[in-house]
């Protein structure tokens, strides 16, 4: 039984492949799953014959993939704790746009700062890829880290969303503290 396909950008199609197919196997592998690649149109089958929700999550890790995650942090989507969040740019600048380049900038800041002060505060993982930003995480995770992103990119300034992820440091410990009771 077919589960879904997902288009890949054709420059990440070799990192679902992996060193001699070992990546594709190893998934293949862990979900229960048969991808079959189409190189020329950068579309992944994902097969499922006996879990249909591993299929679904495997579709969610193939997203992640082609996001720009490394395999190491999109398999954690098969983990029913984790889910993927992807932000369209074009939603609020053409694409290609110098306004496009600059909302890319500022979700990853000077050296990468902004993105990684996001990261670790939350405990998300934050993609920067094309046209979107892609952020991988546990529910709560990916609930603060995308309030943060959403303030970057409708113009607040840095240290307002640093100011805010602060506050919610504490918060989101809480959280995670009394969900594992």
């Amino acid at each position: 039984m077919i589960s879904g396909a997902v288009k890949i950008p054709r420059g990440r199609l070799g990192v679902i492949i992996g060193k001699d197919g070992t990546t594709k196997r190893e998934f293949e592998k862990m979900a229960g799953i048969k991808l079959d690649i189409d190189s020329s149109t950068g579309i992944v089958t994902v097969t499922q014959s006996d879990d249909p929700m591993l299929g679904h999550q495997a579709v969610s890790v193939l997203r992640a993939i082609g996001r720009g995650f490394s395999p190491e942090k999109a398999l954690r989507l098969l983990d029913l704790d984790y889910r993927l969040v992807i932000v369209s740019l074009r939603d609020y600048a053409r694409s290609g746009s110098r306004r496009m380049a600059e909302l890319r900038g500022r979700v990853i800041g000077t050296s990468g700062r902004t993105r990684r002060i996001i990261e670790e505060i939350t405990t998300a993982y934050i993609s920067v890829y094309g046209d979107t930003v892609s952020i991988l995480g546990d529910y709560i995770a990916v609930d603060y880290a995308s309030r943060a992103v959403m303030m970057i990119i409708r113009g607040a300034k840095h240290r307002t969303v640093y100011r805010y992820l602060e506050r919610a440091s504490k918060e989101i410990r809480f959280r995670k503290l009394s969900e594992s009771f």
